[in-house]
């Protein structure tokens, strides 16, 4: 893998610009040298960029990936001293939410999501970051990236850039569970949007409201997927004793694990709501399969009279009361409307009709 970078697209002085030469120029999105919290000049060979940034004691490299191959990553995994362990799980991704501490470096597994509000699907993608001695490697997998904004913010914060490595790890990390919140809510409106239609007047009602309840419970399932296993390394970072990790960014630690425990509690809600509103809604089938049923009952009861009249003078006996009498056939049809009409009555008093 090339190694040899060009000056990046927007003009911004850099340590290691924006792309790599050659067949492999798409993987590097971003290569840069920070000191004081700057961004500065520096080699166009991210090795050579990694000796000055040690070098120079107050400064550190930031080089963002995205979807490498195992050889597109071998240089940066030598160069770097990374972890295989770490390296491999970078490579293959489908890795849930961690944090794991090495000799020579930090990893940490993030899942940035998005929310299609058109179709109501949630896209996960997946972030891994590197912490060591003056870098920061990122590897996006996925379409969700919060890298571009993250990065252009903390430029604009020499203050917290100053804090080195840890600054990205944690500003990576608020983008990525503001982000969290942000579902959160568009999830919470349609969620409203749903049991309108749950509770909506029995003609209104759609055979698919069953299976859309379903396919939500799923999205909130996987939105859970993203959050929940977050909630342990961002309490450890938040605390002491973890290598490569600014004391001074622990406040900030402890904020963004705030925020995911709200969104925890959101998707706590959101699976609770949605279990209540399918125990509704098969409830209110159950009661309306029952009005059905009641309704079949009341009209078969009220045409078994007849049927049962009807088949009792329909039998061939010649010693039959009343078969010869005249008023025979006016008398039965009466005694069967009678009988029907009183039954209709006495369903309809009880609901049934």
């Amino acid at each position: 893998m090339s190694a040899t970078l060009s000056e990046p697209p927007n003009g911004r002085s850099s340590g290691c610009a924006t792309g790599v030469t050659g067949e492999n120029s798409h993987v590097i999105v971003d290569c840069a040298i920070y000191q004081d919290g700057r961004r500065t000049e520096g080699p166009s060979d991210f090795s050579e960029a990694l000796s000055k940034a040690r070098g120079a004691g107050d400064a550190f490299l930031w080089i963002g990936l995205h979807e490498p191959t195992e050889d597109e990553f071998s240089r940066v995994t030598s160069d770097f001293a990374l972890h295989p362990l770490a390296v491999e799980d970078a490579l293959s991704a489908h890795q849930r939410p961690k944090l794991e501490v090495y000799s020579d470096s930090l990893f940490l597994v993030l899942k940035p999501m998005s929310y299609d509000d058109t179709s109501g699907t949630v896209s996960t993608g997946e972030l891994m970051i590197f912490v060591g001695d003056s870098f920061v490697v990122t590897v996006r997998h996925g379409s969700a990236n919060p890298l571009g904004t993250v990065r252009e913010r903390l430029e604009e914060d020499p203050e917290l850039l100053r804090q080195g490595p840890t600054a990205v790890m944690y500003a990576v990390s608020d983008a990525v569970v503001d982000r969290y919140l942000e579902i959160g809510v568009d999830l919470h409106v349609d969620l409203d949007d749903l049991e309108e239609v749950v509770f909506a007047p029995e003609g209104q009602v759609r055979r698919s409201t069953a299976s859309r309840i379903y396919d939500f419970k799923r999205q909130v399932l996987e939105f859970r997927r993203s959050t929940t296993p977050l909630s342990e390394p961002m309490e450890r970072l938040a605390g002491a004793g973890v290598p490569f990790v600014h004391g001074g960014s622990r406040p900030f630690f402890r904020d963004v694990s705030d925020h995911l425990t709200r969104v925890n509690e959101q998707v706590d809600g959101l699976d609770r709501l949605l279990s209540d509103i399918l125990s509704a809604h098969l409830a209110q089938m159950g009661v309306r399969q029952n009005d059905d049923m009641r309704k079949i009952s009341a009209w078969a009861a009220m045409f078994a009279i007849p049927t049962a009249i009807a088949g009792v003078y329909g039998m061939n006996f010649d010693h039959m009361p009343e078969l010869h009498w005249v008023w025979g056939y006016p008398a039965v049809i009466a005694v069967m409307a009678a009988a029907c009409f009183a039954l209709y009555r006495v369903f309809k008093h009880r609901g049934w009709l």
